[in-house]
């Protein structure tokens, strides 16, 4: 029993814990930016300065036109960009968490007084030769209030590699032991709502756990995106979502996916959304969050009539794929996808009737 009450995630009468709201609407602004990769530089942190103040003034003109904001959120690799190549060419791309450039936006958000929310690649001394795609949350006293991992990668996007990145779905008995399961899913209880934040895709099982843990904001991240995704989930799980997402200039691979960052409503519709795919751009919304938590629980799923098929899924990919001596960690999208392969439950036909596991 005490185990169980350790381990309690869900409240079993619909209810979800908050912090007390210190106003009845607040104001979102998503901020959508072009950024320079940091592979572009013969020195990285020339980059990742000039970057860095790219996002200043991005929030000095959030914080000073229009509506006071109470949340800013970037996008997936405003410090960083993409980069490509092995893994040992990616980690020099990274920054670390905290780190000189979380303290410049802490400034930024202190002086603003505002939350600001950004994603980047990230490196962790406790996590050597890993990659992470982390979401850092800045709270209105400067001070980092929360730290999200990506939970996982979306799998066999790509018909010849497989994304790098280590999730908590690829080394998640470990997560589990250094922060706790109830990290896995952690939902920031603030004066403003409770809010969330993730870069995953396509994956509605990942927010309904968000959902059923009490989210009212569902802040995202991406590097291009699916609108009727956000829309959807937005819809399904009854809560406020925005996307904010880099822009792409015209004329380059997948120009058409840039931009087009939004604000969605609980009921699946955009409230807001920048119309550009390639131009910079803030937009803003006002979310009456007291009117919306009133008389709220959270959402009704068909849990109980899908357990026994959900019982007998499997995933493709085991839990823990990256746990491993950090030497073996595979160096490319290649190799990852060889790892794939190796360990799939549906290429090699596994006795279904046993559990699989690579520890």
């Amino acid at each position: 029993m005490a185990d169980e009450l350790k381990n309690k995630l869900v409240n079993q009468d619909g209810t979800y814990d908050v912090a007390p709201l210190e106003k009845e609407i607040i104001t979102l602004k998503v901020i959508q930016t072009g950024v320079n990769s940091l592979q572009e530089y013969d020195d990285p942190k020339v980059g990742l300065k000039e970057n860095l103040n790219h996002m200043i003034e991005m929030a000095d003109l959030a914080c000073n036109e229009g509506s006071e904001p109470d949340i800013l959120l970037y996008h997936e690799f405003p410090l960083t960009g993409y980069s490509s190549g092995p893994r040992a060419e990616k980690l020099k791309y990274t920054i670390e968490v905290p780190g000189p450039e979380t303290e410049a936006l802490g400034k930024v958000a202190k002086e603003c007084d505002a939350y600001l929310i950004f994603g980047s690649y990230a490196t962790d001394k406790e996590w050597p030769e890993h990659i992470l795609s982390l979401n850092t949350v800045i709270g209105r006293d400067g001070e980092i209030k929360k730290v999200y991992w990506k939970p996982r990668n979306i799998k066999r996007l790509y018909p010849d590699r497989e994304i790098t990145t280590t999730t908590i779905e690829a080394v998640q008995e470990k997560y589990r032991e250094k922060y706790s399961i109830e990290e896995e899913f952690p939902v920031l209880k603030t004066e403003f709502g409770n809010i969330a934040v993730s870069t995953v895709q396509g994956d509605p099982f990942v927010f309904a756990a968000f959902a059923m843990k009490g989210v009212e904001i569902m802040l995202r991240t991406a590097t291009l995106f699916s609108e009727s995704d956000v829309l959807a989930m937005a819809w399904i799980n009854n809560f406020y979502s925005a996307m904010s997402n880099i822009t792409i200039p015209l004329g380059t691979p997948y120009s058409e996916n840039g931009g087009k960052s939004l604000i969605a409503s609980p009921q699946g519709k955009i409230i807001a959304q920048d119309p550009s795919t390639h131009e910079e751009g803030i937009v803003s919304a006002e979310i009456p969050i007291a009117e919306f938590r009133k008389n709220r629980t959270i959402p009704n799923y068909a849990l109980e009539m899908v357990q026994e098929i959900f019982s007998q899924y499997q995933q493709e990919i085991p839990m823990n794929h990256l746990d491993m001596p950090t030497d073996q960690l595979p160096k490319t999208g290649e190799e990852m996808k060889d790892l794939f392969d190796e360990i799939s439950r549906y290429l090699n036909k596994p006795d279904m009737s046993e559990p699989v596991s690579r520890n």
